[in-house]
């Protein structure tokens, strides 16, 4: 691509590189320069202008972007994106309805080494997604790029940007009660919040004594794809009372704590085949928290192991919450 001032005669067919005031129209960059667009420019006093101008070769902006998006989702209706349509270099992969992104690293990161001015900018890995949210956007930062390092920045990343959805239709949900312990209505909204938001519903609801067997009873009977426990007391050992409950009804405990705060003390185990999660109490807050990686990434059916959550420690959050009882510094430090 050829970049830089041209006189106005020579300008026809080039690219505006700096959008110009002509009078009362504005000429936005990007835009092919007409005959029309020649004589405002000339009306306006001005004899040269800066255009891009492709060379054999060259792809234009828009055609690579669309180029490259087909690449990362060859189908996006099976990736469950909507692919938007090309501007100014930029189509953006958006979630068409809730999940988690799953991400080939390794293939963004090769595709961002073939030519500076071909990028693709992703949310995290697994991070949970709305319905319109962005999961990736494509921008071709010059007006063109050589059209082989298009082709090549396409096969380097076929497929790699898809959104997993909820594989999951329902969660039950178990309160255990202590006399004098936090209210239940408000973690119980924060609960049914974070469950409606993965496109499922909470199909029940059982509140019992903070006691072993009353918990464990109460999760041979517990409706629901995903069973979840919120105790009135943290979680304070691996064989505390939920924990204790779950093994106590015939299931395992594969992980107790987490290193993301908030979200420390949740435990992760399966009863016949089903997930547990041991919530934090840091969920009864609609916040943002451990608990929330871990129930979307479970809803969509991605594996979740103790090796998986162990994993999350980089990036694992540290926002201070104003509930916390315990700040992690003291104020002024």
């Amino acid at each position: 691509m050829k970049f830089g001032p041209v006189p106005l005669a020579q300008a026809e067919g080039a690219i505006l590189a700096h959008s110009a005031q002509t009078g009362d129209r504005k000429l936005r960059k990007g835009i092919i320069l007409t005959v029309e667009h020649i004589a405002l420019l000339q009306a306006a006093g001005q004899t040269e202008v800066t255009v891009a101008r492709l060379d054999p070769g060259d792809c234009h902006e828009d055609e690579a972007a669309r180029m490259l998006a087909a690449a990362l989702a060859p189908d996006p209706k099976q990736a469950n994106l909507r692919v938007t349509e090309a501007f100014t270099g930029r189509v953006n992969l958006l979630a068409d309805g809730p999940g988690v992104a799953v991400l080939d690293l390794d293939a963004l990161r090769r595709f961002n080494l073939v030519n500076p001015m071909i990028t693709v900018a992703t949310v995290p890995q697994y991070q949970q997604m709305s319905a319109g949210g962005m999961v990736a956007t494509i921008k071709v930062i010059s007006y063109a790029v050589p059209g082989a390092d298009v082709l090549h920045a396409a096969r380097l990343a076929q497929g790699a940007v898809r959104l997993a959805a909820p594989v999951h239709e329902s969660a039950g949900l178990i309160v255990t009660d202590i006399p004098g312990g936090p209210g239940n209505e408000k973690g119980i909204a924060a609960i049914r919040g974070r469950v409606e938001a993965l496109g499922m519903e909470l199909t029940d609801l059982k509140i019992v004594p903070h006691q072993q067997q009353a918990l464990a009873n109460a999760l041979g009977d517990l409706d629901g794809d995903i069973a979840m426990i919120l105790t009135g007391s943290a979680t304070s050992d691996e064989n505390d009372v939920a924990p204790g409950a779950v093994r106590a009804a015939g299931g395992q405990v594969d992980r107790f704590g987490m290193p993301v705060d908030p979200g420390n003390l949740l435990f992760l185990g399966d009863l016949d085949a089903r997930p547990v999660i041991g919530l934090p109490g840091c969920a009864r807050s609609p916040a943002l928290n451990g608990a929330d990686w871990v129930l979307s990434r479970i809803a969509c059916g991605i594996e979740t192991t103790g090796a998986d959550i162990a994993a999350m420690g980089v990036g694992g959050l540290l926002k201070e919450i104003p509930t916390r009882p315990q700040p992690r510094a003291a104020k002024g430090k």
